[in-house]
């Protein structure tokens, strides 16, 4: 199954063109159950990601664009009266989806932003005081455009904070855009994709993620990265919950290691992309200075 995962790997490089390594930052994310905060210019491939990752993964997909007029009930959906039935029935909103593209989300206005928090911390939302389930796996990515763009508003920490990773697609090399524009036929890169694994196939990978074994000397340097950062006056300090969000992304990395057990290096492969938006909300995802100061400063004995 774990090599059904890799040719999903694989054939996502075949749409997003140079970005192997932020794609397999995705792949754990999902693994993790985490959610994806995607930072770039327009235009960069942040939807195209998206929606390959549902195409390749069977999952139900549903892509909302955040403005300053969207509503919470756009986004969760609503209670309807019908006037035939004289009843209230349910219409639920593009949150009902195993994976939710929250476009530009920084453009749209707090009230809405914070619609999000409940279903992504608990996977269920609640509308008109009944509480509802939301299908599983939920995934929620989120694009975002640097705050210089105008019409933009910084996410609070409280929401940047449920995200698991926030990545950038940067610029593609100049191999890659070439190759971009050479293969450019009329027809979407999306096509070339095919359905890899069932939705059931990826909840039991999701379910070893846990299983992966951290000895305590691993653990150990985790916590000196994150009791580093608590001492360091020049960033915010890493709570409890980034602590377990870097360990289980840590384990979802060593899954696709083909690995039973975590090391040093998955911990500081996926400790950038876990950190620094935690570390300071007004970074760049392109730039990760703290993170990298953290790793550098911190001793690694294993």
């Amino acid at each position: 199954m774990l090599a059904e995962f890799q040719a999903i790997e694989h054939h996502l490089n075949q749409v997003i063109l140079g970005k192997s390594a932020q794609i397999k930052l995705a792949l754990c994310c999902l693994l993790a159950k985490g959610h994806l905060l995607l930072e770039d210019l327009p235009g960069m491939g942040k939807t195209t990601l998206a929606h390959a990752l549902a195409d390749s993964l069977s999952l139900s997909y549903r892509r909302v664009q955040f403005t300053s007029d969207l509503l919470p009930g756009d986004l969760l959906g609503m209670n309807i009266y019908d006037s035939r039935s004289h009843q209230f029935s349910f219409q639920p909103g593009p949150v009902f989806s195993h994976l939710l593209l929250a476009d530009e989300i920084n453009r749209a206005s707090p009230k809405t932003q914070s619609a999000l928090l409940e279903a992504m911390e608990e996977q269920q939302v609640s509308i008109d005081g009944e509480t509802r389930a939301l299908p599983s796996p939920f995934f929620v990515i989120a694009t975002q455009n640097p705050l210089d763009q105008s019409g933009t508003s910084a996410l609070p920490e409280s929401q940047l904070d449920r995200f698991l990773m926030r990545i950038s697609l940067g610029f593609p090399d100049r191999a890659a855009e070439f190759e971009l524009l050479d293969s450019d036929r009329g027809q979407s890169r999306l096509s070339l994709l095919q359905q890899h694994i069932s939705i059931e196939q990826l909840m039991e990978l999701q379910a070893k993620v846990p299983h992966i074994h951290a000895s305590e000397a691993l653990i150990n340097y985790l916590l000196d990265l994150v009791a580093h950062s608590r001492q360091h006056p020049d960033m915010l300090p890493l709570s409890p919950r980034a602590a377990k969000a870097l360990l289980q992304a840590a384990k979802s990395w060593a899954l696709l290691q083909q690995r039973d057990y975590v090391t040093a290096d998955d911990v500081q492969a996926v400790f950038p992309s876990v950190t620094e938006h935690r570390l300071d909300p007004k970074s760049h995802a392109a730039e990760p200075r703290w993170s990298l100061l953290l790793l550098r400063e911190t001793p690694c004995n294993l």
